[in-house]
């Protein structure tokens, strides 16, 4: 035993040879790159989980791995996802001269960052990897990812696909490696301290350790979504949205819709069309609070479940109608005392009740402030004026407006976001991006600067107006 302690590896020199290899692998990708050996490598990895019968192995092999989510919806998400992300970089250019400026004389020229470490989550632990190699190698760049424990499976999986699409059209595999199963938190370090850039997505602990590494990062905050129901809304369109969002992939996404503030008008509607929607009002908040909380902990026979699964955890046999696809529980308590409250991964949504429009706004905020500052907020509502209110009152970086969230917030083929399935949360969730994960944080540029004509403004053309009021 201590021969075969002796012979064996060294883990984090196993982890420092992939990256070794990684990063001779992207010297010869820049060296000899082209944009269409870049796209083409791209179109290899869409195709690697875009593949159908791929497509659902892996879905399968995710849900059995995990124990998150469901196979139909990951099968769409893997699809959706992938396939927006190539029209949102198809015909970008990511090689060579990307601007060229007369009038300032300025050149900018594409470069890559060189080794991308990414952190992946166990939520989408096919659709992140793929969405982060993709944007990796269209701008040039090899990439290690680093899943979670319950998604290296998933993750290997992938890797062989697409290591067999390099295979086909002659690119290099060394490109696209992983952590050396099985992960460990000294390995995911050694990763982002010796990579040139960590793209971070998942629990906050992950996104702290990334921010504080010493490499450049971006890493993206927690989500807690709020939307707000007006009775200027259309409640069954409203209704019928939040339910096909809620119950997305068992509420695994981010964007999953966690409270909804129903003004008092129409409070009453709104549950109405809710119950047709597939909800159910339960209202039992403690009961809910202590299935849903047994330990202190979100009950794992709850989290990201079906409805019916999730429906015998909580013991709400018989309570709740057939057919209910989740339940909405009314609550009025904010912040750590209230675990309703924040974010719970399940098809269970807090449900607020707001004397008026005002009124949803400051709960609004007040639940960003407690959880998910930065991410996003939604409103169904047709009063243009509402929206922007909500836009310059709350602590977020985005406005969902008349859409199902989920579907929205990381990119739609009807809205103009970015796809995505990392959402940048600004200074307010503690984050460099306030935007969708996209291509441009896998680029860097080399500027060359010109000498122009001078420019230089007199005293009167930058103070004239100052002087009007301050007088000289």
């Amino acid at each position: 035993m201590k021969a075969n302690a002796m012979n064996a590896p060294d883990p984090l020199s196993e982890l420092d040879a992939i990256l070794a290899r990684a990063r001779a692998a992207q010297a010869r990708f820049e060296a000899n790159g082209s944009q269409a050996r870049y796209d083409l490598a791209a179109q290899a990895v869409g195709w690697a989980i875009m593949e159908p019968d791929r497509n659902r192995e892996l879905a399968e092999l995710a849900v059995q791995t995990t124990g998150l989510g469901n196979v139909a919806d990951k099968i769409t998400k893997n699809h959706r996802k992938t396939l927006g992300l190539l029209r949102d970089i198809q015909g970008v250019t990511t090689f060579g001269v990307i601007k060229d400026d007369e009038a300032s004389g300025i050149t900018e020229i594409a470069r890559p960052m060189g080794v991308i470490g990414a952190i992946v989550p166990s939520t989408n632990p096919a659709a992140t990897p793929a969405n982060n190699i993709i944007n990796a190698l269209k701008c040039g760049n090899a990439i290690v990812v680093a899943p979670s424990p319950k998604g290296v499976a998933s993750c290997e999986r992938l890797l062989q696909f697409i290591h067999a699409e390099f295979a086909k059209i002659g690119e290099d595999p060394d490109l696209v490696q992983m952590i050396p199963a099985p992960g460990s938190k000294e390995k995911t370090q050694r990763l982002m301290e010796t990579c040139d850039k960590v793209i971070c997505t998942g629990s906050q602990n992950n996104v702290r350790r990334a921010q504080t590494c010493g490499t450049p990062a971006v890493a993206v905050g927690a989500g807690n979504v709020t939307v707000i129901v007006d009775e200027t809304a259309d409640l069954a369109a409203a209704a019928e949205k939040i339910r096909a969002s809620k119950t997305f992939d068992n509420a695994t996404s981010c964007s999953s819709e966690n409270a909804v503030v129903v003004v008092d008008a129409v409070y009453n509607a709104f549950v109405a069309a809710m119950s047709q929607a597939g909800g159910a009002l339960v209202d039992d908040e403690a009961g809910i609070v202590a299935k849903l909380w047994p330990d202190g902990h979100l009950n794992r026979e709850v989290i990201a479940q079906d409805a019916a699964p999730m429906i015998a955890a909580l013991d709400l046999q018989g309570r709740v109608p057939e057919g209910t696809e989740y339940i909405a529980v009314p609550t009025q308590g904010i912040g750590p005392d209230h675990p309703l409250s924040g974010e719970k991964l399940s098809r269970v949504l807090a449900l607020y009740r707001a004397s008026d429009f005002d009124a949803a706004v400051e709960t609004t905020r007040a639940l960003q402030l407690h959880q998910g500052a930065g991410h996003s907020v939604g409103i169904h509502s047709t009063d243009a004026d509402r929206v922007m209110l909500l836009a310059t009152t709350i602590p977020t970086s985005r406005i969902i407006v008349n859409q199902a969230h989920t579907f929205a917030t990381g990119g739609a083929f009807t809205n103009g976001m970015p796809f995505s399935l990392s959402m940048g949360c600004g200074a307010w969730g503690g984050n460099v991006i306030d935007e969708n994960l996209h291509w441009k944080h896998f680029l860097q540029t080399t500027k060359i600067v010109r000498e122009i004509p001078a420019r230089e403004p007199s005293l009167d053309d930058i103070f004239a107006d100052y002087w009007s009021v301050a007088g000289s």
